[in-house]
């Protein structure tokens, strides 16, 4: 039987992961009480970890000053849109590769992950010229089908082409002798299975979509089609200046959803990665 570390060993592990958080968490939390502070305090040294005095203007005028309200909109449907899209897509492609077999399988799946070894800033100019003669530039199209075709949904291909690799082989031949076809073994057996995997292919795209700010810049030109990343380097003043508090209130905001969706889904999270590496 091993020994299960004493006490004092337990303390020093908790007292050594909180010093190494420090660092990850103190952003973070300069963020947020920075948003309620007075300009004059939030670049204060040494820094003061709690206002001394909170005020709430600077998230009243974080909708004054933008649509903001329909940003935020803007921004959480697309992620939605994008999440489910490469979902649908990543299992119905990666459920291919894992399972039916055919010729050229490992030279088209290799090909497809080339997509990750290209840069979007490289593709940036052929998409725009593309969706430029689609009549699609300035709509939020091109946030939408980029992130569903493109390098995202390569890598989710792959996290589930490696979930599935790794489920028994006997369930296909179970499904095959009970009279499934191949979609419905897929839809019916394989999918509610890959529970894990899926969580985990949703969380990375919905941050991917979240955060997206190249793309906005380059299609988006009407304010109240902006997306949040694009929408943060809007809160200047008259001189271009920043204006501090409102945009930390406006940041504290954006990261909010992707907070809580990362606390309520860690678990499926980790073990959707750790399941994807079991079988090669």
């Amino acid at each position: 039987m091993s020994r299960r570390p004493s006490r004092g060993v337990k303390l020093t592990l908790y007292g050594l992961m909180l010093v190494l958080a420090v660092p990850f968490v103190f952003p973070t939390w300069w963020m947020v009480t920075s948003s309620f502070k007075p300009v004059s305090d939030i670049f204060a040294f040494p820094p003061k970890l709690v206002p001394t005095t909170w005020q709430f203007d600077a998230y009243r005028q974080v909708f004054e000053l933008q649509p903001f309200a329909r940003q935020y909109l803007n921004s959480m449907y697309i992620a939605l849109i994008v999440t489910i899209g490469t979902l649908a897509i990543a299992s119905l492609s990666g459920y291919a590769f894992a399972r039916i077999r055919f010729r050229g399988q490992n030279l088209l799946f290799l090909l497809v992950l080339t997509g990750l070894l290209i840069p979007s800033e490289v593709t940036i100019v052929p998409l725009f010229q593309m969706f430029f003669k689609a009549g699609l530039i300035d709509t939020h199209w091109p946030l939408i089908l980029v992130p569903i075709l493109g390098a995202p949904s390569v890598l989710a291909t792959f996290i589930m082409r490696q979930f599935f690799i790794s489920l028994p082989v006997e369930l296909d031949e179970a499904a095959r002798v009970d009279g499934l076809g191949r979609f419905a073994t897929y839809w019916r057996i394989a999918l509610p299975l890959a529970r894990p995997a899926l969580g985990a292919v949703a969380i990375f795209t919905f941050l991917h979509s979240w955060n997206l700010y190249l793309e906005p810049i380059v299609f988006l030109s009407t304010p109240e089609k902006f997306t949040l990343p694009q929408a943060l380097t809007q809160f200047v003043d008259a001189y271009g200046g920043p204006m501090w508090n409102i945009q930390l209130a406006a940041g504290t905001l954006t990261a909010l959803p992707v907070l809580v969706v990362f606390v309520l889904a860690q678990k499926q999270f980790v073990e959707g990665l750790a399941r994807t590496g079991l079988k090669g």
